[in-house]
């Protein structure tokens, strides 16, 4: 799969932690990209490299049972040691070009950003290859990050061109509206998906409107 081409048609990027309280990493996954996601990372700080990696064995085993992208957060050691797509950066991770030497130039790198001035810097970079703006809404993923609110989102859209761009942060099918009148096509989330009843069909609905957005 070339992922750059497919990260530019992807839509609905979802971030899980291992699940080990419910013991169903494997059959969430499932469902969650049988309904219409196209990018997953997992996301839990704390884990041991060996841990992590047996972990995104069984994520890249989902995403490719469903020829969807993947990826790592934060380590470009073991987006390598992994083989994974994609490694997705935070302001206080590693420099693009310190990831970029390491995970080389086939791996797609995203890059988070939490204003205006860090949105314009990202997607101004040759290194990188998809921006996150957000979060949009204050999220218990993020604990102590205020809100850069949807304001960073027109920035965004007004700004971003042909760059690849995700809103994240606190977004959940009842605020998909808002996100959308602000110009973003796509999406991050976590709990509206992670928590659902239904993630299949949580994240059909996800699809379906972010689809009828990218076609008006």
């Amino acid at each position: 799969m070339d992922a750059r081409a497919a990260l530019a048609n992807a839509r609905l990027y979802l971030c899980t932690d291992s699940r080990r309280s419910r013991g169903d990493l494997a059959e969430f996954l499932d469902a969650a990209l049988a309904g219409g996601v196209d990018v997953v990372q997992l996301r839990e700080k704390g884990l041991e490299a060996r841990q992590e990696l047996a972990l995104l064995e069984v994520v890249a085993a989902a995403a490719e049972r469903h020829g969807r992208l993947w990826s790592v957060n934060d380590r470009a050691d073991l987006a390598v040691a992994s083989g994974a797509p994609i490694l997705h950066l935070g302001q206080d991770d590693l420099p693009v070009a310190a990831a970029r030497r390491i995970a080389g130039d086939d791996v797609v790198i995203g890059r988070s950003s939490h204003n205006p001035g860090q949105f314009d810097a990202e997607a101004a970079d040759p290194g990188v290859d998809y921006v996150c703006a957000g979060p949009t809404w204050v999220t218990p993923t993020k604990p102590g990050r205020p809100a850069a609110g949807l304001e960073l989102l027109s920035h965004a859209a007004a700004i971003a061109g042909q760059r690849p761009w995700f809103a994240i942060g606190g977004i959940d099918l009842s605020n998909l509206d808002d996100v959308l009148a602000r110009g973003a096509r796509r999406v991050v989330v976590v709990r509206a998906i992670t928590e659902a009843d239904d993630p299949a069909a949580a994240a059909a609905e996800f699809a379906r409107r972010l689809r009828a957005a990218q076609e008006l």
